[in-house]
This record gives C-alpha cells, structure tokens and sequence, in this order.
C-alpha cells in the first residue's frame, strides 16, 4: 500500500483513494507571465513522478494543474511589453507546454485557465457572501479569515504568527479597507484601464486563492484525493484555499496535502532567486543540457527534499542515465540469438527487484530508494547481456519491467533506432553550442550521436551524418 506524508497532519498515511483504484489530484500551477524557471520545473517533474508511481501501481489518475492567466504580476509585464494580457498568457502557456514536453510531463488531463472560469468564480464568492465569510468595500470583496475557526492548521501557525505573514503581501492602503489585517481578497476593483469583468461589485477581477478552489472544486468535485504544490504554498496560498472551500461547500476540501522542496544552487547551496542573479529558466536550459538528463537529475530526488542544482550533480545524472541507456541497448542486442532455457534463479532476482522497487516507491514515493534499485536491475541486465544463453522469451519479460520502472522517473529508453528527424535535432543542437563555443555541450552531443551509431563529418558546407552500418 502506498504511504505518503500528509502536511495537513504531519505525518506519513495510507493512501486511501474515494474511490478505488483511481486518483483525484490538483497541482497548482504557474503564473503565465514568464518562462517557468527550474524550481517551477522540480515541482512540476517531482508531482508528473508522483502521478506515473500512481499509474504505474494501476491507478486512473485524473490530474487538474491551472493556469493563473491574470495577476497583478501578468498585467504590469502586459504594459511594459505595450500587449493584452491574453497575448502574455497565450504566449507563456506555449511555452510552458513546449518547455513541459522537452523534459516529458505528462499532458494534466485538464489545465483550465482563470480567466475561463469568471462566473463560477463569481458565484462562489456569492456565496461566500451569503454564508457570511466575505464582504465587499468599495468593489473588493474579502474573506474573513478569522472566522474560519481551523485557519492556520495547514500551516501549523497560530492566528498572531500568520497576521505577521500576511502583512507583507498588502499594501496599507489595503490594510485600511480591511475588516482585519489578515482577511484576503476574493475580488479586487478594476484600477483604471486594467483587464477587468463586470460583477454584482462592479468591473474587477479575481483574486489569486479563489481561482484554485473554484476550478479544482469544478472538476474534482468539493472533495478530492490530493492537493500538491510547492512548500512555499502552505501559506498563504493553500491556507486560504481551505478556508474559502470549506466555508462555501461546508465538507471536506482535498483529503491529503503533499508539498515539494526547493531547488538551491551551486555550491554553497543558495536558494533560487533573480535577486540573487541565479535565477535559470528551463527553456533556456534545455538548450544547453539534455533534457532527459535535468528530468533525470530532478525526479531522482525525493519530491520532499531540496534539490542541489550543480554542474557536478547533472554530471552525475548524465552518468547514470547513460548506464541505464546502455544497459537497455545491450540487453535488447541480446535479444538476436537467445535460445537458451529459461533461468530460474534469474526470474527470481528480477521478481525480487520488482518487489524492492515497490517498496521503496510506496515509502512516500521515495524516488532516491528508487532509483538504487533501478541500478541493481541494470546489474543484473548487464551480466545476462554476457551470458553464453539466455531464454527470449525471459529477456523479454526483464525488459519490460526495467522499461516500465525507468518510465516512472520519465525517462522512456529508447534503442539505437533512431529516427532521422532526431537526429536532425541533436545535430542542430550540437552547431548551436559550436556557434556559442560551447564546446563541452558540443562534444557531448558528438558523443551521444556516436553511441546512437551515427558518424559525423564536418565540411565548410554544413554537418553531414551516415548511420554506421550504411
């Protein structure tokens, strides 16, 4: 049975779906005003990890990631850059499809956007109104926080400790139009010429918390099985969530929280930050570094625990990927002459890795156990890859199951047959970095073409290729 840590309780619990074998689960996503940076991306991989351990152990999974598509931040980027909101937004959600795609995330079965989902967000806080947790001044419209007696139990704060951190997210113009200092906006006014969309309190626009509890309320009804995020949502993001769900619905909102870590980076292990002038996008990275290796790097990570993202920790990764690749293309080589008998005791190592493999992944989807045995599996493969017999129909059955044990950390192993669209691609990637003289990258890719079996040849027109067998 699979064991997960719950931030709601502090502690780990069997996981008990509402209904059998399938899985209802949100997952906040971004805000579409910029490319999603890596500590995006740790949450974004560490919760696609999760939801294949789900699918991998025989559960539908039904996975609702939003898309915040207006925010105080989207509409100050919209005016500098003289565009709508809805053009930053379009653009950015491509991108954040195209960047997801790169590093192999799975599609969410739904991504709504905030912006399609107005009347509900209106009659929610209708609601909201009538039920006596909300009121309006001067076209805001706020929660009262302090009404909602289990306020702070997600955050483990008390109510003193989270009116200290709710001040510095509002301004004291703001504060003055409060009830109290910690209530939070549902609806804010429109100011001048902002994107707006009329209501019962005039033209404004939603505020950031009810956006999620409507839109996962909608499509994974008024409870559900998990809710994840990043550990910086705790408060005040899913703290207010709760409060606006369960004073609308009055029943239980998501039965069981799961929260990732940060991304530091370098060596003395700094917290991600522009300020900091080490803030790296995805879309930029993925154009340096093989993608298969950043989603390697991040999902072998317990999604609990930080991520160190260094040049020597991608090395690592890099390395053990290629082990694992390799591993895949010899056993499958192999597979052109087995005709030997079946082997007991090698049947029973594999079932037993299998076995491993589960436990360790039901220990609250501990990837890092995970992946130890994924390498004892490689072992394995390695020594049957030499055997002077083998049985077919045996490898076929190891290859599955290593297939499938890798797919869950999103890596999809793939044999020499490489097609020539991608090769195409990884030659273009490799005249990049030569034009940027990066030649690290550069002799990389060389490198990884040669493996795949292809041959280079560069000429004063151009890169040509052959496969070697041509």
């Amino acid at each position: 049975m699979i064991r997960l840590y719950n931030t709601m309780t502090r502690q780990k619990e069997d996981f008990k779906p509402l209904v059998n074998n399938q899985v209802s689960m949100y997952v906040c996503g971004p805000t579409v005003y910029n490319y999603i940076h890596i500590g995006n991306a740790r949450s974004i991989i560490a919760f696609d990890t999760i939801r294949r351990y789900f699918e991998y152990s025989g559960y539908d999974v039904k996975f609702v990631s939003n898309f915040t598509d207006v925010d105080d931040k989207m509409i100050n980027t919209a005016k500098k850059e003289n565009i709508t909101v809805p053009e930053l937004a379009n653009r950015f959600i491509n991108a954040f499809r195209e960047d997801t795609r790169a590093v192999n995330v799975e599609p969410a079965t739904i991504n709504p956007r905030a912006t399609e989902h107005i009347p509900e967000i209106i009659k929610f806080i209708e609601t909201l109104i009538a039920n006596g947790y909300a009121y309006e001044v001067d076209g805001d419209v706020y929660y009262r926080a302090r009404k909602f007696k289990n306020y702070g139990q997600l955050s483990h704060q008390n109510i003193d400790e989270l009116e200290q951190g709710a001040s510095q997210h509002i301004d004291d113009e703001e504060t003055e139009r409060k009830e109290d200092p910690i209530d939070f906006a549902l609806w804010k006014a429109q100011k001048s010429d902002e994107i707006s969309w009329e209501s019962p309190w005039g033209a404004g626009r939603p505020g950031w918390h009810i956006e999620c509890s409507v839109m996962s309320t909608k499509y994974l009804g008024n409870t559900f099985d998990i809710h994840g995020g990043g550990e910086d949502l705790q408060f005040p993001h899913h703290e207010n969530e709760i409060a606006q769900s369960i004073a609308a619905t009055g029943e239980q909102f998501a039965r069981y929280w799961m929260h990732n870590g940060f991304v530091t980076v370098g060596d003395e292990n700094e917290k991600m930050s522009k300020s900091l002038g080490n803030f790296v996008t995805v879309h930029d990275l993925v154009k340096k570094v093989n993608p298969d290796v950043l989603r390697f790097f991040m999902a072998t990570t317990q999604y609990r625990k930080p991520i160190q993202y260094t040049q020597s920790n991608l090395d690592e990764a890099q390395n053990n990927l290629d082990k694992i690749q390799n591993a895949f293309v010899n056993i499958s080589y192999r597979l052109k002459d087995a005709n030997g008998k079946e082997d007991y005791e090698v049947a029973k190592s594999a079932g037993n890795l299998v076995t491993d493999f589960k436990a360790a992944m039901d220990d609250d989807f501990n990837t890092q156990n995970g992946i130890t045995v994924v390498y004892e599996f490689v072992k394995l493969i390695n020594v049957l890859s030499e055997a002077d017999q083998v049985n077919g129909d045996q490898l076929k059955e190891l290859i599955k199951q290593f297939v499938s044990m890798v797919a869950v950390f999103g890596i999809d192993l793939k044999n020499n047959e490489i097609d020539d669209a991608d090769i195409e691609k990884l030659i273009q990637r490799r005249n990049q970095a030569r034009a940027d003289r990066d030649f690290a990258t550069s002799d990389q890719l060389r490198d990884e073409l040669q493996e795949l079996g292809i041959v280079l040849e560069d000429t004063a027109k151009g890169t040509r290729w052959k496969r070697n067998n041509d």
